[in-house]
């Protein structure tokens, strides 16, 4: 049975105006549309549906049970409607973000909007030594995601953080040497907060790695070359937090800051400014270890 949805909004329409002629002026039909509807609505059901009488009109039993379910039904059709219709924004984002904000967010990230707004066209750069405070100003990109120490920049946290030092597991400097440090190249914040930390302190280092990708600057602390500045979050297997030994000073918190520029932000930009705190606001979802089963050793046989 395929029951038509006009049939069934003009079933709960004479339900709810309690008569044809009243259900005509809500569905902007004529009168003997809508008594055309119910009849095919009844022969498609093959059941009576209304009690029609000079003063009343009231739901057979069958016609109370189609009410519920058809209820139901057209606000199914009306979810996937809005689910699937095309977007009428248009136009062009331009979105900056650091490497270590959105990680495994990202491609989901982008998915959503762009099924939700397929007439706009997305321009993304991601990187972690991108100055995107001055690419926001000079008109380049639309809004940005930055990581940035607290008082900084003015904009909408998104997310708090905590820069720590990080080694390998089995990282041991020589003694009386100075530390390798293997930082990302200029202007990255994270860059700048070790080296003014090191500055304050009564350290002796040198840089003995540089890589402006996060994947390069992993593997050479895993492989022992050296420690680095990574927020709270990249630190992998393989690694360890080393705050406050080899004389390191503490470092500070960070924040993850939604900016914009806010002379040229167009209606798509404003969409997917929203999209992101959405989804920054969202606990990531991890997966949980296996419980371990405890078996009782099997009794041996008689």
């Amino acid at each position: 049975m395929n029951l038509d949805p006009v049939l069934l909004r003009t079933f709960i329409a004479v339900h709810e105006t309690g008569g044809f002629t009243r259900a005509a002026k809500r569905l902007h039909l004529t009168q003997p549309a809508i008594s055309h509807h119910i009849r095919r609505l009844e022969e498609e059901v093959g059941r009576p549906l209304l009690f029609r009488t000079t003063r009343r009109l009231t739901l057979t039993e069958d016609g109370q049970e189609l009410l519920r379910h058809a209820g139901q039904i057209l606000q199914s059709l009306d979810a996937v409607a809005q689910r699937f219709r095309c977007s009428p924004i248009s136009g062009v984002v331009r979105f900056g973000v650091q490497e270590s904000f959105m990680g495994e967010r990202l491609t989901p990230l982008l998915c959503q909007f762009a099924r939700a707004f397929p007439a706009v066209r997305m321009e993304v750069n991601v990187g972690p030594g991108m100055d995107f405070c001055e690419i926001i100003q000079s008109g380049e990109f639309d809004l940005a995601v930055i990581l940035s120490v607290p008082g900084e920049i003015k904009g909408t946290i998104l997310r708090r953080t905590q820069f720590v030092w990080a080694a390998a597991d089995f990282f041991q400097p020589a003694p009386g040497a100075s530390l390798p440090l293997a930082f990302y190249p200029a202007p990255c914040v994270s860059r700048q907060v070790g080296i003014h930390a090191l500055e304050t302190a009564a350290v002796s280092w040198h840089n003995v790695f540089t890589s402006p990708s996060r994947d390069g600057l992993r593997s050479a602390v895993l492989a022992g070359l050296g420690i680095t500045v990574l927020t709270k979050e990249d630190i992998q297997p393989g690694m360890k937090i080393v705050d406050g030994q080899f004389g390191l000073p503490p470092l500070p918190e960070g924040y993850f800051t939604l900016i914009w520029n806010g002379h040229r932000t167009n209606d798509a930009a404003q969409e997917f400014g929203r999209l992101i705190e959405c989804m920054a606001s969202t606990p990531a979802q991890t997966t949980a270890a296996p419980k371990k089963v405890r078996t009782k050793p099997a009794k041996p046989a008689a």
